[in-house]
């Protein structure tokens, strides 16, 4: 059994720390801001000092835009380790928000040609952000247990979409950009103080949509520790997630809720990571934890019409 090296893109949202421990592999995004292109990763940098002045000068009101990870950055990054004779295992964002999963799946081919003796596994993590990072370390945790490539790859496959993403977004004008609501939606929005709940659905490609809505910053910040109530399984033995854009006090408020009410133990927090926190803007708060199948209650629904209004209430 070859030795496997993890790669993972920089959607994976990973401190660095915990980079590092586990010896993962980041290729990174990049942004392109007021016209000049950045590098949304730069390994042993200080992150938190980086995404702040990242996250203010998008409410400055900088131009901020993304482009994918293409496959010639994924053949760069790793063919010197196929080269080795080492197996591969890449998790990517989900293919429903980015394109750079198809790209993995173009460098796998190439790379497998160029180096027969060794494989590339791709695995789509049908989630953003620490959704896709704690994907990641459960697979390293694996991999140091003395499991192949081929195993971890399945049991990514086997469990994206246990792996569940919630978030709130603090202005509406990202999301219209983005076009994922429109211009009067977003106006009539921030009047009224409406801050959505969004959330990975179960869809094949994974997307991002809407869950519920809440009037005001406190609401929605109840209704993501309400939706790791009702979906995590076994929530006190495993580790959560909560990535903010440059709103540190709501994400320890959020943390503080999941550790006094649920009995949470382990909770990693870190700032958005650039890429997605583009498209989310500055004030995002998301929550990522281990619980009910995504997938299977997307199938449900599409099984029964109604079912889609009481899995909502329900979360």
């Amino acid at each position: 059994m070859n030795k496997f090296v993890i790669f993972a893109d920089s959607s994976a949202n990973l401190p660095e720390n915990l980079v590092k421990k586990h010896e993962i592999n980041i290729i990174s995004y990049s942004c392109i801001v007021n016209g000049k292109e950045r590098l949304c990763y730069h390994s042993g940098e200080d992150f938190e000092k980086t995404a702040k002045a990242f996250y203010e000068e998008m409410r400055g009101g900088a131009d901020v835009k993304t482009s994918l990870v293409d496959e010639q950055r994924i053949i760069d990054a790793i063919a010197p380790v196929m080269e080795a004779g080492n197996d591969t295992l890449m998790i990517t964002v989900s293919s429903g928000v980015s394109g750079t999963y198809s790209q993995a799946l173009a460098a796998k081919k190439f790379l497998e040609s160029r180096y027969p003796e060794s494989k590339l596994y791709v695995c789509d993590s049908a989630n953003a952000s620490m959704g896709e990072g704690l994907l990641v370390l459960k697979v390293a945790d694996l991999r140091d247990m003395g499991e192949s490539a081929e195993t971890c790859a399945r049991w990514v496959e086997q469990n994206a979409y246990k792996l569940n993403s919630y978030f709130t977004v603090g202005d509406l004008k990202y999301l219209r950009k983005g076009g994922r609501i429109s211009t009067v939606a977003a106006i009539a929005g921030t009047i009224l103080n409406i801050k959505p709940i969004l959330v990975a659905d179960g869809g094949v490609p994974a997307k991002i949509s809407f869950f519920a809505k809440e009037r005001g910053r406190k609401k929605a910040i109840t209704a993501l520790a309400e939706a790791c109530r009702q979906r995590a399984v076994n929530i006190e033995n495993q580790t959560v997630a909560i990535t903010h854009a440059d709103c540190e006090e709501d994400a320890l408020a959020l943390a503080e809720i999941l550790k006094k009410q649920f009995g949470v133990t382990e909770v990693i927090i870190e700032y958005y990571d650039l890429c997605t926190g583009t498209h989310a803007g500055p004030g995002t708060l998301a929550l990522f934890f281990m619980g009910k199948d995504r997938k299977t209650e997307s199938a449900a629904l599409q099984a029964t019409p109604a079912g889609k209004t009481a899995v909502q209430r329900n979360v």
